[in-house]
């Protein structure tokens, strides 16, 4: 229900707060109602303090406001293509974090070096190509999220097919900041804490051991699939 959607958003975009991922009214979550169509956002500007279920903005995916007084947050358009090209994904983050900005601004992947990484990305964080004056000018944040969706749109190492957004839920967007996703808003915010975390680490490492090398791919794949494969053996049995 369109209610519930509406609540859920909000708590994933409170919990930036909580986790200091944000500053002032920098960041948004969203998340879909793939039944109706519709993204709930929060609003352009307003104080996290502010929030509440009320003034969570409803749009089309076609970037109608459907439902709400206020403008949807100006990251909206961005949002919206991603939710086009990835029918799997249902909520998506974006924050200007610390050390996932960093890698943002210095143009640098941020490199797989270790399981905590492996745990929940598939590989290093991407970084999209920066946009052109023309895409800037024209279309600025529907063609972040085209920058964004190119990155999933190549084949990946060693002939494997094109990524799977979900195995990979971020992407740094160059000069800009970091956007993660999931199969919900809340997924979404916790995939932005933990890049926040796995760039902190990149970042420390990078310091203490500049000539660190990324983590064998057979541990790579160890504990993603440990956690995100088909019999993963981390948790609890969801069906006992």
């Amino acid at each position: 229900m369109l209610a519930e959607l509406k609540k859920q958003v909000l708590e994933a975009n409170l919990a930036l707060v909580r986790h200091k991922l944000v500053l002032l009214t920098f960041g948004n979550v969203s998340g879909i109602d793939r039944n109706k169509g519709l993204v709930v956002i929060k609003p352009s500007g307003v104080a996290y303090d502010k929030l509440t279920v009320k003034n969570m903005v409803v749009v089309s995916l076609e970037g109608k406001r459907v439902e709400g007084s206020l403008r949807p947050s100006s990251d909206t358009l961005t949002h919206l293509a991603l939710y086009r090209a990835w029918p799997e994904v249902n909520g998506i983050c974006h924050t200007h974090s610390a050390y996932a900005t960093i890698f943002c601004q210095a143009r640098v992947p941020i490199p797989c070096l270790g399981t905590t990484h492996a745990d929940q990305f598939l590989g290093p964080i991407p970084l999209t190509r920066p946009l052109t004056r023309q895409e800037v000018q024209k279309n600025y944040e529907a063609n972040t999220g085209k920058v964004i969706i190119e990155l999933f749109a190549k084949p990946g190492a060693k002939g494997r097919g094109k990524p799977n957004p979900l195995d990979m839920p971020a992407a740094l967007v160059a000069n800009h900041g970091p956007f993660c996703w999931g199969r919900d808003a809340e997924e979404a915010m916790n995939n932005s804490v933990l890049l926040e975390e796995v760039a902190r680490l990149a970042f420390k490492t990078m310091q203490l051991a500049p000539k660190a090398r990324p983590i064998p791919s057979f541990l790579l794949n160890q504990h993603f699939l440990r956690k995100h494969g088909p019999n993963p053996s981390y948790g609890q049995n969801k069906k006992s």
